[in-house]
């Protein structure tokens, strides 16, 4: 942290010497879906608003409210492209809705390591079509990656997952692309802000959950409620959270002030990443202790999954051209990733 507060110093000391650069200040509102004390998940989002505030010398100040407390997690993109708040903070993937190519942006089941996701998006021009996409339904926002995190588990389970008819019948709250394939598979799959899946679960409303890694639901407290948490999180290999603008407001601001945006969460993703590998595997250590049982998901169950993920992902192409689009160019880029992939780590178990 020490670096990135120098660096924040200088560019603080070079906003204050660049004259016009800041001209106009910025005062923006910024609803998240998370709480800011999720590490990974919310934690990037007030990291971001107070270096924002500090590497401009005060020209842009983003004040952040918890979830709920000025827009509903789920209606944070409607009112930032209203223009009813400035910016946003959210994983995106809840406005599948309305925006279908947005999930391949969020998590994809099966999908890229965190920072093979980053690689496409910012060298493959993901980036670029995000913005396109959002478009395209006409959406008034500019989005920016902003914060990245490792898998998810794979949920939260009265009973273990042994086959795929496990899913049939089962009241899961569940999000994104792999809510699509556990439907397929007969799950009754209801979404819901993190907040209220706690009280769902003691009151049996949900029978199951996934909502993120293990940092995150210990201080939700699912494992005082059931006690499987299944691994690997197959439907979510990264998750990506984005910092939305008003398309009107990022027009307003100077190249300088862009470029601060663009800096700070660029390291917010890095910061991001960073909290949640540190802090996943001292959780998982202790979870024995609180009486959890951490399994893993079958290969058979896993490579049955993978099936029935092709098949929706297949589908959603067919539906809609930007996912189509998208899809093609991630595919695209991990046909050579993967041999890189394959060759160039040292195998976890050696």
């Amino acid at each position: 942290m020490k670096l990135f507060k120098a660096l924040t110093g200088i560019a603080g000391a070079i906003a204050l010497t660049s004259g016009s650069a800041f001209a106009d200040d910025l005062r923006w509102k910024m609803p998240v879906a998370f709480a800011t004390n999720l590490p990974g998940l919310g934690s990037p989002a007030a990291w971001v608003a107070e270096n924002l505030t500090t590497a401009s010398g005060g020209s842009i100040q983003v004040r952040v409210f918890e979830p709920g407390k000025l827009v509903p997690p789920f209606d944070i993109l409607q009112a930032v492209s209203d223009g009813k708040v400035s910016a946003g903070y959210t994983w995106i993937g809840y406005d599948q809705g309305k925006v279908p190519a947005i999930p391949l942006f969020a998590a994809v089941p099966f999908g890229m390591k965190p920072w093979a996701y980053t690689a496409w998006y910012y060298y493959g021009g993901g980036h670029e079509m995000l913005q396109e996409v959002y478009a395209n339904k006409g959406f008034d926002v500019h989005a920016q990656l902003c914060g990245i995190i490792g898998p998810e588990t794979a949920g939260w389970y009265t009973d273990p997952i042994e086959t795929l008819d496990d899913y049939d019948g089962l009241k899961i709250r569940f999000a994104g692309l792999g809510g699509k394939v556990l439907e397929k598979l007969g799950a009754s799959v209801t979404m819901m802000p993190g907040g209220e899946i706690y009280q769902a679960l003691e009151k049996g409303t949900i029978d199951a959950t996934e909502f993120s890694m293990p940092a995150i639901d210990q201080i939700l407290g699912f494992n005082q409620v059931v006690k499987y948490n299944l691994f690997p999180g197959w439907h979510q290999q990264f998750t990506a959270q984005y910092m939305l603008i008003n398309q009107g407001e990022w027009d307003k601001t100077t190249e300088a002030q862009k470029a601060l945006v663009e800096a700070s969460c660029t390291a917010a993703t890095t910061l991001g990443l960073a909290e949640g590998e540190y802090k996943n595997g001292k959780v998982l250590a202790e979870f024995q202790d609180k009486g959890v049982n951490a399994d893993q998901i079958p290969r058979e169950v896993l490579e049955e999954l993978k099936a029935v993920t092709d098949e929706v992902l297949e589908e959603e192409a067919s539906k809609d051209a930007d996912f189509k689009r998208a899809y093609e160019s991630q595919k695209e880029f991990m046909e050579t990733y993967k041999i890189w992939d394959e060759r160039a780590y040292v195998p976890s178990d050696l």
